[in-house]
């Protein structure tokens, strides 16, 4: 899990030039809920739907020497789900994004 956290606040003080970054952990009922939420570019909505698939970036023209791999955001979704949990993300171009975590509450391996 904790690839997972370094992987989305990258992502957020990646695409974040100006404004900030709120990283946020609790327990809602039986999940633990961790978010990562910033005031960065966004990313349009006709992308949401991809960018957890593997080598996918809304931005074509970055390189992996520029802009990694296309790799992050499927690592995440996989290492989340082997953990029984969910990923979600919300975002608004030039506005920010907020990826959320959802796991469930009592596995030891997390």
């Amino acid at each position: 899990m904790i690839q997972v956290a370094l992987n989305l606040v990258e992502n957020a003080l990646n695409y974040t030039p100006e404004g900030g970054v709120t990283v946020d952990l609790r327990q809602v009922d039986k999940e633990i809920v961790f978010s990562v939420a910033d005031t960065g570019i966004g990313v349009p909505s006709e992308h949401l739907a991809r960018i957890f698939e593997r080598f996918y970036r809304v931005d074509k023209a970055r390189s992996r020497f520029t802009g990694g791999t296309g790799l992050g955001l499927s690592i995440v979704k996989h290492i989340v789900e082997a953990h029984g949990g969910r990923i979600e993300v919300k975002s608004v171009l030039n506005a920010g994004s907020t990826f959320t975590v959802r796991l469930p509450v009592g596995d030891s391996s997390i």
